[in-house]
């Protein structure tokens, strides 16, 4: 009998759902500018190199796998408790020959045992399930060399309202994770008024009808969530400091509607940590924070945006972008990322800054792109591109800037 709740729950549940085929994953990162475009997101001072020591921490029963097969000059081992996912992930090793691919059935508490460290620890998905989140964090901790990275991602509170009262009507009616307890409980979700909170969290899911995905959100034995305060405190509890979020735009006050209202002057001017806070107050629907951090004990990078360092920068896109020109006035381009849910996070380019846009190849500098300007041009370039780095379209390698 398996004396972990979580353990348990996660052997008869896998999450996320078990795939077969990582075919359109491998094949998406064949181009090498993708890879460069994450490493420089995590460090965007140093040289890219592609052999990094990763762990996969909460590993469930495919991102291991996918890890080891987009990144085949990396070592990669994944840590699951749950045996089922452990079984997966290696039928995937198996089919794929992964041989840069170590599995263990591991809790993330007992990282010592690997006794290894890491380049980039990545644990999405697995802090908010733990009986002592503190205690796990500590531990990635100790197993993260020290310029390596963590990306984390734990569920946020006020976009996941409605998950959180339908959780309580389950406790509070007793259903149970059998299958038919399951069926019926799918059955009265499809009756909800479309009103309730959870509605559009439900239609925003692409797992929203797949009965173990339900399970993981409504019957979870055990989980919590962070506001944008509870996880910097905890960061700062477990010796660990904040570099930036995944994904940062919907934190920023200059993107978006946000940064046309009355109230964009007074936020302007509060700490960077007291913006992330109240952009998710005043977004009102995150179900979840990624962020990149690092150790305490080490200068994390930072993105300059001065002219001196940033005209040596390297702009590399983010494989998200959408550029849209139709339907749009003759002349302009819309930039979106594919990634963000708040639809109010796109970016107009005129035509001057799409030709810049266009001329972004992975190798050239932002003073290289911009050419032989005079003095005026090229700060209107440093404008665009940090724009473009605000709304997650790019991120830089600075490693050339000294």
């Amino acid at each position: 009998m398996l004396s972990d709740p979580i353990e348990a729950f996660y052997t008869s549940h896998p999450y996320p759902p078990p795939v077969t085929n990582l075919d359109r994953a491998r094949d998406e990162w064949q181009d090498t500018n993708r890879d460069r475009a994450e490493y420089h997101l995590f460090w965007p001072d140093k040289p890219y190199r592609p052999d990094l020591d990763i762990l996969v921490a909460g590993c469930g029963t495919w991102q291991a796998a996918r890890y080891a097969l987009c990144r085949p000059a990396a070592r990669v081992v994944g840590i699951d408790v749950s045996a089922t996912s452990i079984d997966h992930t290696e039928q995937l090793k198996r089919k794929y020959g992964l041989t840069n691919l170590e599995i263990r059935q591991l809790r993330v508490e007992h990282i010592g045992e690997l006794q290894q460290r890491f380049d980039l620890i990545v644990c999405t998905g697995v802090l908010h399930h733990l009986a002592d989140p503190d205690a796990g964090l500590r531990a990635l901790r100790s197993a993260l060399n020290p310029d390596g990275v963590m990306h984390l991602m734990v569920y946020a509170p006020y976009g996941r309202f409605g998950a959180h009262m339908i959780q309580e009507y389950c406790r509070t009616l007793g259903v149970g994770t059998s299958a038919e307890e399951i069926h019926d409980l799918v059955a009265t979700l499809e009756a909800l008024p479309q009103q309730h909170p959870l509605v559009p969290l439900l239609r925003g899911s692409k797992d929203a009808r797949n009965a173990d995905a339900l399970t993981d959100v409504l019957l979870n034995p055990r989980e919590r969530s962070y506001s944008v305060p509870q996880l910097l405190d905890t960061l700062e509890r477990s010796g660990l400091s904040f570099a930036r979020w995944y994904r940062q735009a919907p934190y920023l006050p200059q993107c978006g509607d946000i940064a046309s209202t009355p109230h964009a002057a007074r936020l302007a001017v509060l700490p960077e940590h007291e913006q992330h806070a109240v952009m998710e107050l005043w977004r009102g629907t995150m179900t979840s924070h990624s962020a990149v951090v690092h150790r305490q004990d080490v200068d994390g990078a930072t993105v300059s945006l001065d002219e001196e360092h940033a005209l040596r920068y390297v702009p590399l896109r983010l494989p998200w972008t959408l550029v849209v020109q139709d339907g749009i006035p003759a002349g302009a381009t819309a930039l979106l990322n594919r990634s963000h849910s708040h639809r109010d996070l796109v970016l107009m380019l005129d035509a001057h800054e799409k030709r810049l846009f266009d001329r972004i190849d992975g190798s050239r500098s932002i003073a290289e792109i911009a050419g032989r300007t005079e003095d005026p041009e090229r700060c209107r370039a440093l404008t665009l591109f940090e724009k473009l780095w605000w709304y997650d379209q790019v991120v830089f390698d600075a490693s050339r800037a000294g």
